[in-house]
């Protein structure tokens, strides 16, 4: 039995599809038992509110809450207090820049650096923070093997830059960047760093230390985790001064008619009552993952990749648009089909059972560089083996029998 048979029986919806090759996974990846169990756990025996309950069954969910965020925090490497819990990567990104935006001196003209492979999510609330204060928006290119570029960011990031803002690893390219390298650019001009971690999160380890990120976000849902749940990390002597920028109960220590005194940190960015029983899951799913180990999930993932991208490579018609070294690869290989559109790919790789995701991926600005409207892209994860790969392949062969006839 492979190393993914073993780990498919801890995901229930591999037992009720049993012909079910899920390659979706940059999307959103499957969950494993252990965390529905938790949350179920939850709603049936200790559902109330936390940090406000005297009573034993809130405090067991707010033990558990916050032993979630201590978990969290151990998988990036960051303390207990760094960690927000929010309900994704895209609000946690909204939520930053709204609280950068009271944090930081703006001025007209002053300059946020990103770059053309970003996710929606991160890159238009850095347009919008742009549009609000009049900032100059920039954006690094990517080089003819799918790297960010370097030298350009060199140029780029100046004494103007006061943001700077990337992906650790691309949803359509699968590579994974140097954040150190654009984070010591960022610094070395007094600039903050952001870090959209949410492709990488659950395939590598993540050390947020070493990465120097001011922040961090990621989302649950493609990690294991349940759906609705995020993370937005900051460096505490930061998180300490920035004031929140969602307003509601829970984040207070005083009110009055005028003004309102706010918590410490994470506690006064977490306003309202969160998605408790998801937050929980969250923690399952990271120490579910921690117990088979990112290093081993990388080095597992990529040999499937590699596999992938040779297997393709095969295939008259078929332009390969990922990053080729497996090792610098999240997990992704995208892909156009010579006459075929990918929506046409992903429908035909359905009716095989195969689930494969088409379109531009919410990275349409990166699709304009590449001079293409959309991709087919295979995402594979912990719970693929090559035996996936192969089927795809057949999938794909049958799109172009399909559409030759």
């Amino acid at each position: 039995m492979s190393i993914s048979q073993k780990i498919k029986k801890d995901f229930p919806v591999f037992k009720h599809n049993k012909d079910l090759v899920y390659l979706d996974s940059a999307a959103s990846s499957q969950t494993p038992k252990s965390v529905t169990d938790v949350v179920n756990k939850y709603y049936s025996e200790y559902r109330s509110n936390i940090h406000r309950s005297m009573y034993e069954i809130g405090e067991t969910a707010t033990g558990k809450y916050e032993s979630a965020r201590e978990s969290v925090a151990e998988f990036i490497k960051a303390l207990q207090d760094e960690v927000i819990f929010t309900s994704g990567a895209t609000m946690s990104m909204n939520m930053l820049m709204y609280s950068l935006e009271q944090y930081l001196s703006l001025e007209e003209g002053s300059e946020i650096v990103t770059t053309v492979a970003e996710h929606h999510s991160s890159l238009i609330p850095l347009q919008q923070l742009a549009k609000r204060k009049k900032l100059v928006l920039k954006h690094i290119n990517i080089t003819s093997d799918f790297d960010f570029d370097y030298k350009q960011a060199e140029k780029l990031i100046t004494e103007k830059t006061k943001i700077v803002s990337a992906s650790l690893a691309s949803n359509v390219l699968g590579t994974i960047y140097s954040i150190k390298k654009l984070a010591e650019l960022a610094h070395n001009v007094g600039a903050i760093m952001v870090c959209d971690g949410t492709k990488a999160a659950g395939h590598i380890p993540i050390n947020v230390k070493e990465l120097d990120c001011d922040f961090l976000i990621f989302s649950g849902h493609k990690m294991c985790g349940p759906t609705g749940t995020g993370v937005l990390y900051g460096k505490k002597d930061i998180l300490s001064i920035m004031p929140p920028s969602i307003f509601g109960g829970g984040i207070v220590e005083d009110v009055d008619l005028q003004t309102a005194k706010w918590k410490s940190s994470p506690w006064k960015f977490e306003a309202g009552t969160p998605n408790i029983a998801g937050s929980i899951g969250l923690g399952e799913a990271v120490n579910y993952l921690e117990d088979i180990g990112l290093n081993e999930i990388h080095k597992y993932v990529s040999g499937i990749t590699e596999y992938a991208i040779d297997r393709l490579s095969l295939l008259n018609g078929v332009k390969l648009f990922t990053q080729k070294n497996a090792d610098k690869n999240i997990g992704i290989v995208s892909f156009s089909v010579d006459g075929i559109h990918p929506h046409d790919i992903a429908e035909i790789a359905g009716r095989e059972g195969v689930a494969i995701r088409a379109g531009h991926h919410c990275a349409q600005p990166l699709m304009k560089e590449l001079g293409i409207s959309a991709l087919a892209r295979a995402s594979f994860y912990l719970y693929n083996d090559k035996s996936d790969v192969d089927v795809l392949v057949i999938s794909v062969k049958k799109a172009q029998e399909i559409f030759k006839r």
